[in-house]
């Protein structure tokens, strides 16, 4: 399959990557159900990790089994996987060549310690290169007391991961002892943690999505000389996308905790509609059966697909 006219477009915002990560960046976007259309649904599974197994998995046993995942973005066409370095190498081989990889490194568990830490680095690029991945995952935490370590980590290891081809993914999840619970969710905010992503050289930008919430008197002040409306999701996801550098970034928006299938495919057509560039969907695609995973994961394919019938991006 020859790359698309949007494909090639949004290549072009990265005047500065070698051949090899570009290569990697078009793998992603030439790989399943969205191919070519400029549009990624990616699996995550690090809640294992984060969350532990059971909370994860226990709702759908057969989770359990690492192998289970890579099978499941396989049947519904995903453009990636995501997973830590344990995970990836129970399965890395399953599907090469084929499957998209993402290795996850750095991470956290939820078994206590300073609310406020940062995750530890537990997987390195070597360890990227040697699964067959096409790119590295990292998490930051903008706001918290440990930004500038995990800053400090994320541009090591992205000069390392680039200067090998592979593409860099950064989940940007503001907190800290500035940011009450509303504030890490609040559109400024949110919007403000994608161009942090950006600017410490994300190919792809993950965050959650926004809510009305205005948490900087500054920035409402700013919203309100431009009459800036953030009444939908919609209107809040443009605004997320335009702080990615005017829309030259792929910015994919979390899936979050389980949901019913409505609500699910609600908040994906208002991050379509604000021109999102897609969703990393994880609990609610494999804590459903598989047969109900699958299936949710194509009826949101097929409305990001809709995009680009429309002709917008």
């Amino acid at each position: 399959m020859s790359l698309t006219a949007r494909v090639r477009e949004i290549l072009s915002w990265y005047p500065s990557d070698n051949p090899g990560t570009k290569a990697n960046l078009a793998r992603f976007m030439m790989t399943g159900r969205l191919a070519g259309t400029g549009k990624l649904v990616i699996l995550p599974v690090d809640q294992g990790f984060e969350h532990g197994p059971d909370r994860s998995f226990g709702p759908n046993p057969p989770a359990y089994d690492p192998c289970y995942h890579p099978d499941l973005a396989i049947e519904a066409g995903c453009n990636g996987y995501a997973a830590p370095l344990g995970q990836l190498e129970a399965a890395a081989d399953r599907y090469p060549g084929v499957l998209p990889l993402i290795l996850k490194a750095n991470n956290s568990d939820g078994m206590g310690g300073p609310s406020d830490n940062w995750p530890a680095v537990t997987a390195c690029v070597d360890d990227a290169v040697r699964l067959g991945c096409s790119g590295i995952g990292f998490t930051i935490y903008p706001g918290s007391d440990f930004r500038n370590d995990m800053y400090g980590e994320i541009r090591e290891m992205a000069e390392e991961a680039k200067a090998l081809g592979l593409v860099v993914v950064i989940w940007s999840y503001p907190r800290g002892n500035g940011l009450d619970k509303a504030a890490e969710t609040a559109v400024d905010v949110i919007s403000y943690a994608a161009h942090v992503a950006c600017q410490l050289g994300a190919h792809f930008v993950k965050v959650k999505p926004p809510t009305d919430h205005v948490a900087f008197e500054a920035n409402e002040k700013i919203y309100a000389e431009q009459s800036v409306e953030f009444d939908t999701l919609a209107d809040r996801i443009h605004h997320v996308t335009q702080a990615a550098f005017g829309g030259r970034r792929i910015v994919i928006f979390s899936g979050g905790a389980a949901k019913g299938r409505d609500a699910v495919l609600d908040e994906i057509r208002q991050i379509r509609n604000g021109g999102g560039f897609g969703s990393i969907v994880g609990r609610n695609s494999f804590q459903r059966s598989r047969e109900d995973g699958v299936a949710l994961l194509h009826d949101i394919m097929d409305i990001y697909a809709e995009t680009e019938r429309d002709g917008r991006n």
